[in-house]
């Protein structure tokens, strides 16, 4: 299963902005991106100070790998998923968003099952959870709605789960498309995400262009 594996902080810099790609971590003192804003790389401190108007294509490339590394997802798939959403009704853009919003890892994350997308991508991975009924260990697996998401029996005597019902009263409610009975451990997809229901600072527009040109 292919994935970035390097370190996630400097992806924040690049993109010059938090993606919260680790989770509590983001919101400490201990973030990377709070102590050093600036780009990576030998040059990058003075490259913050040097930098001209963005040409058209800089900020469509910008703001597609933004979305890519947001949801931990390589430029294959994503190119993928890119040509699903033109097959579908409606704009391209929230197509694309509502495609990423509904993979399984996404979903997990977005219940506060787990603490990022890339822990839940591991949760998943690992084959904690049920996809209406069956075992699922596919992060990119995509949701419809009626579809219940479920820790699997044997996954809540371990610590983590045992304790995730405490944790879950201090986490962001989930969006309006999901459902979490946090007693059970169990989420449920109520429809599809829509536009308003995805909290991110994507330009979905400059995605579409960018696969345009």
């Amino acid at each position: 299963m292919a994935r970035y594996s390097g370190p996630v902080c400097k992806l924040c810099r690049r993109e010059g902005e938090k993606l919260f790609l680790k989770g509590s971590r983001c919101l400490s003192p201990k973030c990377s991106f709070e102590r050093r804003s600036y780009p990576p790389g030998q040059h990058g401190r003075d490259a913050q100070f040097r930098r001209g108007r963005a040409s058209d294509y800089s900020l469509q490339l910008r703001e597609k790998q933004k979305a890519r590394r947001i949801y931990g997802v390589l430029e294959r798939q994503f190119r993928r998923y890119f040509r699903e959403a033109l097959k579908r009704p409606g704009r391209t853009g929230s197509n694309l968003l509502a495609i990423l919003e509904t993979r399984l890892d996404n979903a997990v994350f977005r219940l506060g099952l787990a603490e990022s997308r890339a822990h839940a991508r591991q949760l998943v991975s690992h084959g904690h959870f049920s996809i209406n009924g069956r075992r699922t260990d596919v992060p990119s697996y995509l949701l419809s709605p009626g579809d219940e998401i479920t820790v699997r029996e044997g996954s809540r005597k371990r610590p983590y789960f045992r304790e995730l019902r405490q944790v879950l009263e201090n986490r962001p409610p989930a969006p309006e498309w999901l459902s979490l009975d946090a007693n059970e451990l169990k989420g449920t997809v109520l429809r599809y995400p829509e536009r308003s229901d995805i909290d991110l600072t994507i330009n979905d527009q400059l995605i579409v262009e960018y696969y345009s040109r």
